[in-house]
């Protein structure tokens, strides 16, 4: 069975254990994931998702820095941080609809952090969607130029 939020949940712990350890925990996390009690299926998807939106960090890091406000990427509580890293590779590298980025990154700010994290995961993520919105129309002004 394919649940996407049981994936995402696994991605979340595995970004935020390499963010945490750093690379030399990519073994450990391998490992954790496959011991988890998720299918073989599920379990290559996530491990297929979080080496994806690793790989995709610097451009992340670069939107949220650009749509944080004054928090730093260090500021950011490593779930908040690594919740809206999932949710920018989301939106740029895969075609998950944005009402269901939002909606699951918030499920998980729910589950994994504080009270007050829902809310400013929504701020930074409209921000980066508005971000994304106007370089698509700038890009296609452009082309029809």
């Amino acid at each position: 069975m394919n649940n996407p939020h049981r994936i995402r949940r696994l991605v979340l712990q595995g970004l935020c254990c390499v963010d945490s350890q750093g690379p030399s925990a990519w073994k450990s996390i391998e490992e954790f994931l496959r011991d988890s009690r998720e299918t073989t299926m599920l379990i290559e998807k996530a491990l297929r998702t979080l080496r994806a939106a690793f790989d995709m960090r610097p451009q992340s890091d670069e939107m949220l820095l650009r749509n944080a406000g004054q928090w730093s990427l260090a500021r950011l509580a490593l779930i908040d941080r690594n919740i809206l890293r999932l949710a920018v590779y989301e939106l740029l590298a895969t075609d998950v609809p944005k009402k269901v980025v939002i909606s699951e990154a918030l499920r998980l700010a729910n589950e994994f952090s504080t009270a007050e994290s829902p809310r400013f995961i929504n701020g930074v993520i409209d921000a980066i969607m508005h971000e994304i919105d106007v370089h698509k129309k700038e890009s296609s002004d452009h082309g029809d130029a």
